[in-house]
């Protein structure tokens, strides 16, 4: 047999919880073709694992790396640490949706993770049509932010949104969702997002829900209202 890449004398932990075993593993064509004890063969590329732990790519899911994908689609600070899967968007900041009149109040929102960002996107596939055109080396699971949303919709304002614009934010969550969204994130210990009720956030996490999608939060408090604001999240989250 010959692989692209086989890796021996290794230590497998594959992930499900059961005890590492030694073993050799083979990958051809991108994918793990065998594994075995002792694998026979030849291999463009060996690599003597003795000693060391071999184990599928590990997943981040709480970052904010969809603001550098464009100018760092190496992610060689994550690739180095082993991780090959992100879950961005995290405490309702993500790069899209965008609207042109709001821009300006998006980019006050996110400056502080990515000042340089060209901005020429409107939903979240386009923004993503972008990554993959610039090349990533990571697998990306995106949420869509709801603080991106609202602002989008209604500005900073510190308001509940009237039946229209909860209409357009649920509108633009659907989009993020076909597009490809995981889910929503929200940031309620952050403005603009600390503007939404409860109701807001069951209403736009319904949207997810009918996408098979998930809610992650950054949840409204962390102190004094700690409790509150567990029994905030779990009230969305159901």
């Amino acid at each position: 047999m010959t692989y692209d890449l086989l890796i021996k004398h290794g230590t497998v932990i594959d992930g499900t919880g059961v005890p590492g075993v030694m073993a050799d593993v083979g990958v051809s064509g991108g994918r793990i073709t065998a594994m075995a004890p002792h694998l026979e063969g030849s291999a463009a590329h060996a690599i003597d694992a003795s000693g060391r732990i071999v184990a599928p790519g590990f997943i981040d899911v709480h970052t904010h790396s969809d603001f550098t994908l464009l100018s760092a689609p190496g992610a060689d600070s994550k690739v180095r640490q082993g991780i090959t899967t992100e879950v961005v968007g995290n405490c309702g900041f993500s790069p899209a949706p965008v609207r042109p009149q709001t821009l300006e109040l998006l980019k006050e929102y996110t400056g502080f993770l990515n000042p340089h960002l060209a901005w020429n996107w409107q939903r979240l596939g386009e923004f993503y049509q972008r990554v993959s055109a610039r090349g990533c080396a990571m697998n990306i699971a995106p949420l869509v932010g709801h603080g991106a949303v609202r602002i989008a919709v209604m500005g900073f304002d510190n308001r509940p949104p009237s039946a229209t614009e909860l209409l357009a934010m649920q509108r633009l969550v659907g989009e993020s969702m076909e597009d490809g969204a995981f889910g929503i994130s929200s940031g309620l210990i952050y403005t603009p997002g600390c503007y939404g009720d409860t109701a807001e956030l069951v209403a736009l996490s319904a949207v997810v829900r009918d996408g098979g999608g998930i809610y992650a939060t950054h949840m409204r408090g962390e102190g004094a209202t700690l409790e509150s604001s567990i029994a905030e999240a779990l009230r969305i989250g159901e």
